[in-house]
């Protein structure tokens, strides 16, 4: 068996006996770890591959005691060399601003795995948000000169490569998908003013227009309407657990016309308790936000104290414990709890283009633009299927599946005149209407050259 070195996006969730790990790559590669306590109290790290391919997967770590779920993201790299699991030679990857991914030495997993009790899962949740939160930007070290010309050149701006994009989208449909918060509005400290500006929402308009156009959100379906207010949009809400198609006519209605997918629905009563469970639990903590998004619960700590985010944590294990069918995952500054359903982002992705007719088609060409963790799902699926391309919106290099990367909008007033999604939207719309001009003009050049030619035939008989 092939040795393995792995990278966590957050600090090793601790666990009180033994936990399984399964990874899935996308429909067909899975991985299975156990790590068990033997006769001699340490641990044992066991690996079942099915598949010889590096990738960075998801991967959800079950307590089996507490019968807790938790997401986070993993590297599995081969290392035929290696003798064991984890080496003490094992190669770190560069340090990114952000910390997207925390390499663990064999040492200190085995540490992390042997720390029992409540306190130290906390501490692991309370690290973990941290790791996650844009505030600690600022002490993470940055990168140097050489790795940022490296990840410039393997994510360059979508807007200085936008004829090479073009290009590349000729004689295909563009699809476009793209995510709400900090990609159409910026991040703001309060989630229920994270409005839309009128530019933003002309431009979103005319894009509708010209391409087919999805708005994917971790929020509540009608949430993120009451933001965008087009009702010729598909709309994709709680992780793209919830899909519906353009409204007929110009009113968006709140029922079940149009309604395309809801995966989750089962969930919808348990949802309903822990989102209450939730609001009582998290009351006594100034500046939590307990957010229902139907078929998902935000918990957003962007006004908690940083002193106090142990005590969140601790609130909110007290209520997921007792639901071993939700899990946990983490935004900026916002816990997610969702359903244990194989749905994320990318099937909803997959499941919009199969509503459009574009399932197995060659000439399509998917665009999805976002900024959270939540949209590498979609960003690997359109790796996987070779068609179109991510954009990762956002102020620093991360790692990331997007293959461009455009600056996220500032939460200034006019930070709408600065704006480079809205500036690619924008010359997006603007490519589009002098193709369809130019098109048009060949045409007619075809149909005059033809009566002319009749015209000239008609003459010499």
């Amino acid at each position: 068996m092939k040795a393995r070195a792995l990278c966590f996006s957050s600090v090793f969730l601790p666990t009180e006996q033994a936990f399984f790990l399964t990874t899935r790559e996308s429909f067909c590669t899975h991985r299975h770890l156990r790590i068990s306590e033997n006769t001699s109290s340490s641990k044992m790290v066991s690996l079942v591959d099915e598949g010889d391919r590096t990738a960075k997967q998801n991967v959800v770590i079950t307590d089996a005691k507490s019968g807790i779920n938790m997401a986070i993201t993993v590297a599995v790299t081969t290392n035929p060399s290696a003798a064991a699991l984890f080496t003490t030679a094992a190669q770190k990857p560069p340090v990114v601003p952000g910390g997207s991914y925390i390499t663990i030495s064999r040492k200190k997993l085995l540490q992390n795995l042997e720390i029992n009790g409540t306190a130290a899962r906390i501490n692991a949740w309370v690290d973990s948000m941290k790791a996650s939160s844009p505030t600690h930007v600022k002490s993470t070290p940055s990168l140097s000169s050489q790795d940022e010309t490296s990840w410039m050149l393997q994510h360059p701006s979508a807007l200085e490569m936008f004829e090479q994009i073009t290009s590349a989208s000729k004689g295909k449909q563009i699809v476009m998908f793209l995510d709400y918060d900090g990609t159409l509005s910026p991040i703001v400290d309060d989630p229920d003013r994270a409005f839309m500006s009128d530019s933003m929402r002309a431009t979103v308009r005319n894009l509708a227009r010209y391409f087919p156009t999805a708005i994917v959100s971790g929020r509540c379906r009608d949430k993120v309407y009451s933001f965008v207010r087009l009702a010729e949009l598909y709309y994709a809400g709680s992780h793209g657990m919830d899909i519906k198609g353009p409204s007929k006519g110009a009113q968006y209605k709140n029922d079940a016309e149009g309604v395309l997918c809801q995966p989750a629905s089962e969930f919808v009563p348990m949802i309903d308790e822990v989102y209450q469970a939730l609001l009582e639990k998290t009351k006594s903590t100034p500046g939590a936000n307990v957010e229902h998004n139907k078929f998902c619960i935000s918990v957003h700590f962007r006004l908690v104290d940083e002193k106090r985010w142990g005590e969140l944590a601790q609130q909110v294990r007290s209520v997921l414990k007792e639901y071993p069918k939700l899990r946990l995952t983490q935004g900026r500054k916002v816990l997610e709890i969702r359903p244990t359903i194989k749905w994320d982002k990318g099937k909803a992705l997959e499941f919009l283009l199969e509503s459009l007719g574009y399932a197995n088609c060659t000439d399509v060409f998917p665009v999805y633009i976002g900024d959270d963790r939540t949209d590498e799902d979609a960003f690997k699926v359109l790796r996987e299927r070779g068609q179109g391309f991510g954009i990762l919106v956002s102020k620093i290099p991360k790692e990331t599946n997007a293959s461009y990367y455009l600056q996220e909008p500032s939460e200034a007033r006019n930070f709408s005149h600065t704006f480079p999604v809205m500036d690619f939207l924008q010359r997006l719309v603007r490519w589009k209407k002098l193709s369809l001009r130019r098109q048009l003009r060949v045409r007619r050049q075809l149909e005059e050259l033809k009566v002319s030619t009749i015209e000239k035939c008609l003459t010499v008989e």
